[in-house]
């Protein structure tokens, strides 16, 4: 009877410490563990990606890319933690984009502005409306919901290079985490986009055509523990989903990737590692080292680069320190004569003319509901 219960007894606490009880399961090895325990592995693990990717230098100053959403509201919370825990000699920036969406980014801003102060962190924020005239809710207006995350993905990418530029930054860390990776290697998969397989499982990445480059810290971990870490840690942050984004196809996948996790739960990192054996032959094409990186970003935030798209004023670059081409119309890198953001915004600002004319069209969605509520009286 006291063998029994000498068996029994371990399975109740916390598998790791065996001293407290279990609060949890955790989704990634199906360990029952205490919230200290959990806490640990969660943190060091991350911490270990960090290490093993050598993602930072002492002194280096990094933007995290802020939404206010669980993702990147637990990353700025690790990242303090662990920073403080381990000395990296970090200094961390919050860095948000407001895309211009009522009733969705505002409020979203608002919490990280609570985070800026709760993580003792400085705040830009860099608007649609000022770089490019236009916020989404205009866009949305125009266009219609198809085809507005295209808009939103290039304007939003270009929104954060020029904001990590004036602030003197080459390094932006994403929340990107294990779910989303596995996500993006399946979309490739199933629409045979071969080529960008080795790419959409780096940890960093960069490119001849920004001078920013990217990280991403939650590589391996789990959605399911960021949301969970988020809850025991009571952390501040906004859940709802951005009202523009259905995001069927990547939807399919993400049902696909949850099916696949009930069933096997290392079926998440299994995928990730299966990208990661996909290895292409390289382009011999040379990247800018971090110190070019940084030396680009100087010189582009003396030039005061990061004007308003919208009027279309070239920026003065040295000719000699970017190794891409520059945008004819803004002055921004570039690999092609004319960057995606300003093709977009050329069809764009085309189709405001002809609104004008004609005297405009019924908005829908999102920019619908706003233009009704806008027009009640109490």
């Amino acid at each position: 009877m006291s063998g029994t219960h000498a068996n029994t007894v371990p399975l109740r606490m916390c598998e790791l410490c065996h001293a407290r009880k279990p609060v949890l399961r955790r989704p990634k090895t199906l360990q029952k563990l205490c919230k200290p325990c959990f806490y640990h592995v969660f943190e060091t693990e991350i911490h270990n990606t960090i290490m093993e990717a050598k993602l930072f230098h002492r002194g280096e100053r990094v933007a995290i890319g802020a939404s206010g959403g669980k993702d990147s509201t637990v990353l700025a919370h690790v990242m303090k933690t662990l920073n403080e825990r381990y000395d990296y000699g970090v200094e961390f920036v919050l860095l948000s984009i407001d895309e211009g969406i009522t009733g969705y980014r505002d409020d979203s801003l608002e919490t990280v502005k609570r985070n800026k102060e709760q993580y003792s962190m400085d705040l830009e924020i860099v608007s649609y409306s000022e770089l490019y005239g236009w916020s989404m809710d205009q866009i949305v207006a125009q266009i219609g919901n198809k085809n507005n995350c295209t808009y939103c993905g290039v304007f939003r990418r270009q929104a954060l290079d020029r904001g990590s530029v004036k602030l003197g930054i080459s390094h932006i860390l994403t929340g990107h985490n294990a779910d989303d990776m596995a996500e993006t290697i399946l979309m490739n998969l199933l629409r045979g986009d071969v080529a960008r397989l080795d790419r959409c499982t780096e940890i960093v990445t960069d490119s001849s055509d920004s001078p920013v480059k990217r990280s991403k810290p939650f590589k391996y971990t789990y959605e399911k523990e960021i949301v969970l870490y988020a809850h025991y840690k009571k952390l501040d942050y906004f859940s709802t989903e951005c009202t523009y984004s259905p995001e069927a196809f990547r939807g399919t996948a993400r049902t696909l990737i949850k099916n696949l996790e009930a069933v096997r739960p290392s079926s998440i990192i299994d995928i990730i590692k299966s990208g990661e054996s996909f290895v292409l032959l390289k382009n011999q094409k040379k990247y800018p080292t971090p110190a070019e990186r940084q030396e680009t970003a100087t010189t582009m935030a003396t030039a005061s680069t990061c004007q308003n798209l919208a009027q279309g004023a070239p920026s003065a670059f040295d000719p000699n320190v970017t190794r891409a081409n520059r945008c004819h119309t803004c002055g921004y890198l570039s690999m092609n004569k004319i960057c995606k953001a300003c093709i977009l915004l050329e069809g764009l600002n085309a189709g405001r003319a002809k609104l004008e004319l004609d005297g405009g069209v019924e908005p829908t969605g999102q920019a619908a509901l706003t233009k009704k509520l806008e027009q009640l009286s109490f």
